[in-house]
């Protein structure tokens, strides 16, 4: 058994546990793939500045706070200063990609949100956020929480995790696995029914779930493996995090069940040289999007992105052209549904009275009240459920309803 165990760990093939589920027996039918939504999150693990993703301009103290590293103002020469967006914010200029789909109202802003957690520890943050709590963590993640229950025709690939290891925040008693690479999904040759047999005979209800999944979902993935794919309406994807965007995109173009996805994209802790540092990723992050949109065409009417950070960076640059752990920070939400073109939540100021602790940016939305929205609205789902012992805000109003 213990064999078993850990072949299932360390054959490249991350599932979740598939509890009493059925897996998927039949392609899904048009009408399933018409009215079937998706929820992407993405995690830029490593606290991003906010302050500088999307810049507030307007703020007469943001430069003097940031003398070296602010963002410049919106200028008329395009590739120069920040890209205004509504006459007070700014996308930094290497967001040029992603203004196309704010111009198209495809794109919302909620500007100072974060988490309620005050630890400025990446692990613990970042535990907090995958488990939708504050000041503790689950055995299960809020996306996981965020799948409906099913007891029949359960596709082992509706929760896809697209990177090497499982994070918390798909782990859970729904199905899901975690896919780093299509080319390498795979068992060995001539092994997979030999090792399905062996599984299938196991008296261990969870150990047989969770192998039964596991080839399933590879037979499903061979059979996406052996079409060519090149991606829709000229969408080019570069570096890491563009090719994980341009694996999703395959998956759920190729109709296999894709519910939720969570993509995990690191780097974004910029102590020192942030002007230097931030500039590279931020680029990639936007042409991934970007990308990821204009692939998925039409798709987008049943999808929602929604970005998130552990938490923001101090308001005041320090010694080394960088920032240090803050608080608030930004989130991006996109997709066909969403009511973009606008940039959502309250925001605090920057003066020393209105800096949390006198440092960071305040948070005047929590991130849970973003997400509890995208649940209730697109997947249809109960946010108490999900977020359990906390009573999301009024919403927002991110997505249109009709």
């Amino acid at each position: 058994m213990r064999t078993r165990r850990w072949f299932l760990r360390t054959s490249g093939l991350a599932v979740g546990v598939l509890g009493t589920s059925q897996v998927w027996l039949k392609p899904a039918s048009a009408q399933e793939r018409a009215s079937r939504k998706v929820l992407v999150a993405i995690l830029q693990r490593g606290a991003a500045d906010g302050l500088n993703v999307v810049a507030p301009f307007f703020e007469k103290r943001y430069y003097q706070l940031r003398p070296s590293i602010a963002v410049q103002m919106p200028s008329q020469q395009q590739g120069f200063g920040g890209i205004d967006l509504d006459g007070k914010f700014a996308f930094h200029q290497v967001l040029q990609p992603l203004k196309p789909l704010w111009d198209a109202r495809q794109l919302a802003i909620v500007h100072a949100a974060g988490s309620p957690d005050t630890s400025r520890s990446h692990f613990d943050a970042q535990a907090f956020m995958e488990s939708g709590t504050a000041g503790k963590t689950t055995e299960d993640g809020w996306l996981n929480r965020a799948l409906p229950r099913v007891t029949q025709n359960t596709s082992p690939l509706r929760g896809v995790a697209v990177g090497a290891t499982l994070p918390l925040a798909l782990r859970g008693e729904r199905s899901t696995v975690a896919v780093d690479d299509l080319a390498k999904f795979q068992i060995g040759s001539g092994a997979s029914p030999i090792l399905e047999k062996l599984y299938a005979r196991s008296n261990d209800p969870q150990l047989k779930g969770q192998a039964g999944g596991m080839f399933d979902a590879v037979r499903r993935i061979e059979s996406i493996r052996q079409q060519p794919y090149s991606p829709a309406n000229g969408a080019i994807y570069q570096g890491t995090f563009g090719t994980r965007l341009m694996q999703l995109a395959r998956l759920i173009k190729s109709d296999v069940g894709v519910e939720v996805a969570f993509v995990d994209f690191d780097g974004w802790d910029h102590h020192s040289n942030e002007n230097g540092q931030l500039g590279g990723i931020l680029g990639e992050f936007g042409r991934g999007l970007s990308s990821f949109a204009r692939d998925l065409g039409d798709r987008m009417a049943d999808a929602v992105v929604v970005t998130m950070s552990e938490f923001g960076r101090t308001a005041a640059e320090n010694g080394t052209g960088g920032t240090d752990h803050g608080h608030g920070g930004v989130m991006m939400v996109l997709g066909g549904s969403v009511k973009g073109g606008s940039i959502f939540g309250k925001w605090p100021g920057l003066e020393p009275e209105q800096l949390f602790e006198g440092r960071d940016l305040a948070v005047t939305t929590d991130y849970r009240d973003v997400l509890a929205e995208l649940v209730r609205v697109h997947l249809g789902q109960d946010p108490d459920q999900v977020f359990p012992g906390y009573k999301a805000g009024p919403p927002l109003g991110l997505l249109r309803t009709a």
